[in-house]
């Protein structure tokens, strides 16, 4: 059985190692004189995604979006009485979070998929399909990082910071359909996230080697600034490891499920802690 020291030996040096002798047989297979363009095509549009979803896909936005189109209606632009009926309806701060959940499936998910498609890649191709021709053990890896996470959760949640902060829809404890609908929604812009900062920007930058995960972690930790401080910082560690993990192992789908245990974990915690967890199936 291999020790804790040979295990973390394995999954950074070694690991990363071996990613930059692949990217070096990358390169050298291209030939010297070959610009790589695909890093360049995938972090610049992905940062103007990232922009798109700051700016016009928070769950404020969503209200300003329905008030200007309920100013259509009032005008006699929309000939239709539909966003006016929306801020009476029960599940009205739901779909605050859906508009937040929405924006993240398209700008992690379908704009990135329109470029792939566009500079002639194909989606199975990023870390969704795995292509290794001689796939790494890592399941060991996955197993250890979930027990983790689970210990630090059952700790944290505790902790009047995130109690305040999860579940982000603060209707979850409100009926069970609640609970469910919003941890669908959670779940899907997981999986778009997953597929943006682990597959496709990480394929992108095959040729990178293990810097690729770097570069990527940067923008993935910024995207937690504004969430308790102690999850922003291990959200450097998260990183690193998921994004050495789906380089190497090339599939985001362990990623995926740790991210959803994690997360789904957290709120139904959250809500054990307050007392709030549903009994009721409908609001």
């Amino acid at each position: 059985m291999r020790s804790p020291a040979a295990l973390f030996r394995e999954l950074t040096t070694e690991s990363w190692r071996a990613l930059d002798e692949e990217a070096a047989d990358l390169r050298a297979e291209r030939g010297p004189g070959h610009f790589d363009r695909k890093p360049l095509i995938a972090f610049t549009t992905g940062a103007v995604f990232l922009v798109l979803m700051e700016y016009w896909g928070m769950p404020e936005d969503f209200a300003r979006t329905v008030e200007w189109l309920v100013a259509r209606e009032n005008d006699g632009s929309l000939s239709t009485t539909f966003f006016r009926s929306l801020e009476g309806s029960q599940y009205w701060a739901l779909m605050h979070h859906g508009w937040w959940a929405l924006w993240r499936v398209l700008g992690f998910l379908i704009l990135p998929m329109i470029v792939i498609w566009a500079t002639g890649d194909r989606v199975r191709d990023q870390h969704i399909t795995n292509t290794h021709p001689d796939p790494p053990k890592l399941a060991p890896f996955y197993w250890v990082g979930l027990a983790v996470a689970l210990v630090l959760l059952a700790v944290v949640s505790f902790a009047p910071g995130f109690q305040a902060t999860y579940p982000f829809y603060r209707g979850a404890g409100r009926s069970i359909s609640d609970l469910l609908i919003w941890e669908a929604l959670y779940a899907a812009q997981f999986f778009s996230l997953e597929f943006f900062f682990r597959g496709w920007w990480l394929r992108a930058g095959r040729s990178l080697g293990s810097h690729a995960i770097w570069a990527m972690m940067v923008p993935y930790v910024m995207i937690h600034v504004g969430k308790p401080l102690m999850e922003t910082l291990a959200a450097i560690a998260a990183g690193l490891f998921l994004g050495t993990l789906a380089m190497r192992g090339r599939s985001i789908w362990p990623g995926f499920g740790l991210h959803c245990a994690v997360a789904v974990g957290m709120d139904v915690a959250c809500l054990a802690q307050r007392g709030e967890l549903p009994t009721q199936w409908a609001p």
